[in-house]
């Protein structure tokens, strides 16, 4: 009955966007994203499981065993949910022929004044489908053949081809600002063009997105979680944008909604099923398709560096993990909280570094480390020697900061932690904007 009554919203705000805003056919094909996720989940898992997609819920007594991929359902539907979209989006530029082949005027509705037929806002949407859908594959196909990290670590920037090449055609801009306190010493320069490297730049972001979720990942609902959180966090800013914002940025962060509202709710319904206690586990496919959700809304919103700000738990999460992504110390296969079936609690899992001692030149670092808590050292009594540490991953920190704790509170308080440091990035980022270069796209400093 729920869903039936979410259907009936989904269809009212449909047919009143019609001369409402793109935004409003986004929030209800959101509905009917969420509604059709949330009914295909329970009904394909047995399928999967029966194919070979499955795995073992290591913190679980028993460790049962759950179907595995169905990231891939959710990233199904919001294509699907979006190829829907377009009639609506562009409803507006659906004229009739006359004849010659000529084109009469469009009618027009809140946020749309052209009469003229946006190709490329059209080309801008297609290449971003285009792109999630090339990383979905990659998802699907690590899914199935377990690729191996140097072989697909670069895959999605060849997934972002399209979208980067629709950029250099109808955008183009590859100049950054220059601080007003830096504009004299450099004779009054007040922006820099990057040229060939802010593509660079846009392709190492589609790199990064997906494969920041995908390394902050292992705990229940921690996939999603984020993701959901990021999707809210986007909004906000993207929120800030229509309500005090320009013409020129109200129209890009009208786009980057119509393309997050719609993943917010397939990720919402997901989110039900993988949450603690999971039925579903959602596969590196979703953890793919949700990052370079992600990038492709920063990159085609033109709001790139602010969407990096937002990731910046998981910039943390990379950043504290190099030292075992690099073999300065050794890395274990899996990295996940250690399960206690006696008290039911997650503990920090640890490097066993007896028998794979890590660099000599970085035993100095660990032991520093663990005097500034960042890491939990066992160190031998009689020899002074390291034993083992605990794994460089966000997850086993909070376990170190705030001891062992149950699995669906470990995620709620990551997820706290991700929605904190978002709202302040955004805060700082508007608010320092505006001091370094005296203007911020919202208000400016005279």
């Amino acid at each position: 009955m729920f869903n039936l009554a979410l259907l009936a919203l989904a269809a009212a705000l449909v047919y009143c966007s019609r001369s409402t805003s793109v935004v409003v056919a986004a929030a209800g094909f959101a509905l009917v994203g969420y509604v059709a996720t949330d009914y295909l989940i329970p009904r394909v898992g047995p399928s999967f499981i029966k194919i070979g997609l499955f795995g073992k819920d290591l913190s679980k007594p028993g460790r049962p065993v759950l179907p595995e991929c169905i990231g891939a359902v959710s990233a199904t539907v919001y294509l699907f949910t979006m190829f829907f979209c377009i009639p609506c989006i562009f409803y507006p530029y659906l004229v009739s022929t006359s004849g010659g082949g000529q084109r009469d005027s469009s009618v027009e509705r809140a946020g749309i004044s052209s009469a003229i037929f946006p190709h490329s806002r059209l080309s801008e949407y297609l290449s971003s489908v285009l792109c999630l859908e090339s990383t979905i594959l990659l998802g699907i196909a690590d899914d199935l053949f377990d690729i191996r990290w140097r072989h697909k670590f670069f895959l999605p920037a060849v997934a972002a081809i399209p979208l980067l090449a629709v950029y250099y055609i109808d955008f183009g801009v590859t100049s950054v600002l220059v601080p007003g306190f830096m504009q004299q010493r450099l004779g009054s320069i007040t922006s820099i063009d990057l040229g060939a490297l802010y593509y660079v730049y846009m392709a190492s972001m589609a790199i990064f997105c997906p494969n920041s979720i995908n390394i902050l990942a292992g705990v229940n609902g921690l996939e999603v979680g984020q993701s959901v959180v990021l999707a809210v966090l986007a909004l906000l800013n993207d929120a800030l944008y229509l309500a005090l914002g320009t013409d020129a940025t109200k129209s890009s962060h009208r786009f980057s909604m119509v393309l997050i509202i719609p993943f917010l709710g397939v990720s919402l319904a997901l989110f039900k099923w993988n949450k603690w206690p999971a039925s579903v586990f959602v596969g590196d496919t979703y953890c793919y398709f949700a990052g370079m959700v992600f990038a492709v809304v920063g990159i085609q919103g033109h709001f790139a560096k602010t969407m990096l700000l937002l990731f910046l738990p998981q910039i943390a999460n990379f950043v504290y993990s190099v030292p075992q992504l690099f073999n300065l110390v050794f890395c274990p296969r899996h990295r996940l909280p250690k399960f206690n079936e006696k008290d039911g609690l997650l503990y920090p899992s640890r490097a066993d570094l007896l028998e794979n001692p890590p660099k000599a030149l970085f035993v100095p670092v660990l032991r520093l480390l663990a005097s500034l808590r960042l890491i939990d050292l066992e160190v031998d009594s009689k020899t002074g020697g390291i034993v083992s540490c605990s794994n460089m991953t966000v997850i086993n920190l909070m376990l170190v900061w705030f001891g062992p704790m149950r699995e669906d509170k470990l995620c709620n308080l990551i997820l706290a932690f991700q929605f904190a440091i978002g709202v302040a990035a955004i805060v700082l980022r508007h608010c320092i904007g505006s001091l370094l270069f005296g203007h911020d796209n919202l208000w400016t400093i005279k």
